[in-house]
């Protein structure tokens, strides 16, 4: 068990840890560039996880799955990746984070009508309500004056980001349920990386690599992909699911840390006040209903792991 929490906490620094490098990432590249090597690097990793673990990509029925597969890559990768990557280029990954963590609001709210089984409860929609209060803290200091300024801009883009999160997890609810989650994260991120090539190809010539920019896309393909899907599982088997989706709660506090303590960026009243109301919207949402309990999608904005009950779970 104490394995356990130390893999809960080592998860969260990793994920939260994202964000931080997706400001680095993007200092040296463009947004699409970045996303394009994430798709790639993580891709690889999880094709070699299938690798060492005798497994194949190709099961039985993989080419009536592409259009979802390709739906979960547009919505679930190449959107909200691109989203937040040029959201941070004008707003802290502090803020970035805990935006973020606003998807299982937007899921929420989408379920009413995507998922008529699965409706939240009052207390939930409740949930929905003070979340999107403590967006709108964060939201409404860049409003008020100078509505169309660079981080009002990215702000929103972040914020789009998680609601494109929220649609790809219904989409994979109906369409991609009781598929292995290796097989959805390996076609996911093949299928974004010629996405991303595509769009990336006008700016890739400006790309100019620096040992931080190496590091961003090591750490958010290689290690996201990899060492936090084999980190994701342990949790699964050691916590359960309840205690191991508990890290969609740590993230903004570690993206939160990380930006303060190695970026230097600013940590004001209103962030952590919107922060504060978030979570606890987020934690409203996701309490169970009678029916059928139901745990809290973890964010992460870039690549997949295997939640309970074959649903996916994203981060940034």
């Amino acid at each position: 068990m104490r394995r356990g929490y130390l893999a809960l906490g080592a998860l969260a620094l990793i994920w939260g840890a994202a964000f931080l490098f997706i400001k680095l990432g993007v200092r040296d590249m463009s947004p699409a560039t970045l996303v394009l090597s994430r798709a790639v690097l993580g891709a690889v990793t999880i094709g070699l996880i299938f690798a060492v673990r005798g497994q194949t990509p190709f099961p039985a029925g993989t080419r009536a799955r592409l259009l979802p597969f390709l739906a979960m890559a547009i919505l679930g990768s190449l959107l909200p990746w691109v989203a937040i990557a040029f959201g941070e280029l004008s707003i802290s990954s502090a803020l970035a984070s805990i935006l973020n963590a606003t998807t299982p609001l937007w899921t929420a709210v989408f379920a009413y009508w995507v998922t008529p089984a699965e409706r939240p409860s009052a207390l939930n929609y409740l949930g929905v309500v003070i979340g999107f209060l403590g967006t709108g803290v964060l939201i409404a200091p860049d409003l008020i004056g100078q509505p169309l300024r660079a981080t009002t801009i990215g702000t929103l883009a972040v914020a789009g980001a998680a609601c494109s999160y929220a649609v790809s997890a219904l989409v994979q609810r109906r369409k991609l349920r009781g598929v292995s989650p290796l097989q959805v994260g390996f076609w996911q991120l093949a299928l974004t990386a010629p996405l991303a090539f595509a769009v990336a190809l006008p700016t890739i010539g400006t790309t100019h690599l620096r040992l931080t920019s190496i590091a961003a896309m090591l750490f958010l393909g290689v290690g996201g992909s990899g060492i936090g899907f084999l980190l994701y599982y342990y949790m699964m088997n050691t916590l359960g699911a309840t205690r191991a989706t508990t890290v969609t709660f740590l993230l903004p506090v570690t993206a939160v840390f990380w930006g303060a303590t190695l970026l230097r960026e600013s940590i004001t009243i209103p962030i952590l006040a919107g922060m504060a109301v978030i979570l606890l919207g987020v934690f409203l949402t996701s309490r169970p209903r009678n029916e059928r309990p139901y745990p809290a999608l973890p964010q992460r904005g870039r690549e997949f792991l295997p939640p309970p009950e074959g649903d996916i779970v994203q981060r940034a």
